[in-house]
């Protein structure tokens, strides 16, 4: 894979592997963990979450300053390293549950967040920029798009796994005190020890309880007792994240001097292929870029909801996945997120290939289209979630209910072919997306372009808790639908302006 490639490429992207491999872990199970730890139940949760991900995108327009400014480029990449991991150490440090100081407790998890979102903004684009840099030799500068190709399916691959690690230790840590997992008693718990449960509720969970191998004699107990030892086994699983963030910094510092530094590139000045555009077409191609940027927020909004409302959804509605390992099971709603990286691996030589055969045969989709493409597939995605939700009671209902029986969940395979869908919708607009950036962008605004296309996501991220919202107040297929109509809009609006857009594109 590496052949005829620079040596270069392994290290870095093993060592964004491991970053990544932490930072899924923590994706996957955040949300879950806001909710559960500090009794959430409306959008508080999701609002601390939108906010964490739209900083992720943001901050990493600051490190790229950060980095342009002193020009040391590599040092930034170690600082984030250790910013990161001191927030997954604050974030693993098992505080009891129920938490008796809210301010302090919740203040020391958003202060968790931040040092995390920083410290990747500092790592995340100034390494991808280091890969750039590896490319700049002529003897590899054909190879560049294969080779952040690989560096993207190595992200995947350390996400493939990230959650089902987390997932395991959580329920091996809860088997180990007695107890059995049950996606529903952590909310039930919360809810008794507030004095919110409704009396449907309160029967479902003295049934729990006894299911997982509590004493409904003792409610009082119990409830604090499962809720501590559930939200330990997530604060352990934050500790593996550290230990994939030493690696990555292990492997780091050992290559750091074998990597090339973007603060030394020479650029030949006297090169008479550069020309220099007009004021009118660079207006032009800056109005085709933020046209794009506005479009692509909604399609964030959607696809990321991967980590809000589809969480919720597997964790309210869907039957939970059950392998069993022994000492230890991968059951729980962050199962799911193992597909969407899953399918990237193994779904992008399909797309690529899809591709190399319709140009071969003279068939040429511009950018555009692929991206206006792909909004219809993520719009596809969420009709099939919102049909397979139809007769499903509101979370409302479900709520006063004390949950959803397991007799009466929705089969795996609805979540599962969603992500499919919208993996495949992904690889037609996010790479692509970036690509079609750095075509239109004038020479003298890269930087800036590529930071809006960062800006835009981070938008689409900031507007993720409204899903919640929806979630939590109309019907589960009317969320869905709001989706639907979402990626519709998208699509259209690219459609609408796809001639002109092919026309800058030129």
């Amino acid at each position: 894979m590496f052949k005829n490639h620079p040596k270069g490429l392994v290290s870095a992207a093993l060592a964004n592997m491991g970053e990544r491999f932490g930072f899924y872990i923590m994706m996957a199970i955040l949300l879950l963990f806001l909710n559960n730890k500090f009794g959430f139940s409306g959008s508080e949760g999701a609002i601390i979450y939108s906010i964490f991900y739209a900083l992720i995108y943001v901050l990493a327009l600051v490190g790229g300053l950060i980095a342009d400014k002193t020009k040391k480029y590599k040092n930034t990449i170690l600082i984030g390293l250790l910013l990161m991991t001191v927030g997954y150490f604050l974030l693993a440090i098992p505080t009891k549950t129920p938490v008796e100081n809210m301010p302090l407790i919740l203040a020391l998890t958003c202060f968790g967040l931040f040092s995390i979102a920083f410290g990747n903004g500092l790592f995340k684009g100034n390494l991808q920029a280091v890969v750039g840099q590896l490319y700049d030799n002529p003897k590899y500068s054909d190879k560049r798009e294969v080779g952040f190709q690989i560096f993207y399916m190595f992200i995947n691959v350390g996400a493939m796994f990230a959650p089902l690690m987390a997932v395991g230790l959580r329920n091996w840590w809860v088997k180990s005190k007695g107890f059995e997992f049950n996606a529903d008693l952590p909310g039930l718990c919360n809810q008794y020890i507030s004095g919110t449960l409704s009396p449907d509720a309160k029967v479902r969970f003295v049934e729990l309880a006894e299911k997982v191998g509590g004493d409904s004699a003792n409610l009082d107990a119990f409830a604090g007792n499962y809720l501590n030892v559930f939200m330990e086994g997530y604060h352990y699983s934050f500790g593996i994240a550290i230990i994939a963030m030493l690696i990555s910094l292990t492997i780091f510092i050992i290559n750091k001097k074998n990597l090339p530094d973007p603060s030394v590139k020479v650029v030949n000045k006297s090169d008479s292929t550069v020309v220099e555009m007009d004021a009118k077409e660079v207006k032009q191609r800056l109005y085709a870029l933020f046209a794009v940027f506005a479009v692509v927020i909604f399609f964030w909004f959607s696809f990321h909801q991967n980590g809000v409302t589809l969480t919720k959804f597997a964790n309210d509605y869907t039957q939970m996945l059950n392998i069993n390992l022994g000492f230890t099971t991968l059951q729980g709603a962050e199962v799911f997120q193992s597909f969407n990286p899953i399918f990237v691996v193994f779904l992008t030589p399909i797309v690529i290939g899809f591709f190399g055969w319709l140009k071969a045969k003279g068939i040429e989709i511009s950018t555009p289209k692929k991206i206006a493409i792909g909004m219809g597939i993520a719009a596809t995605a969420f009709a099939v979630m919102a049909l397979g939700s139809i007769g499903l009671p509101s979370s409302e209902e479900r709520i006063a209910a004390g949950g959803i029986q397991d007799a009466a969940r929705m089969t795996p395979w609805l979540l599962i072919g969603t992500y499919l869908i919208l993996t495949v919708a992904e690889l037609f607009i996010s790479p692509l997306g970036i690509a079609f950036v750095s075509k239109v962008a004038p020479p003298k605004y890269q930087g800036i372009m590529q930071g809006g296309w960062l800006s835009a996501t981070a938008l689409g991220n900031q507007l993720l808790f409204i899903g919640v919202i929806f979630y939590n107040s109309i019907p589960i297929w009317a969320t869905w639908t709001i989706f639907v109509t979402a990626c519709l809009i998208s699509m259209f609006t690219m459609i609408f302006m796809l001639k002109w857009l092919e026309r800058v594109a030129k």
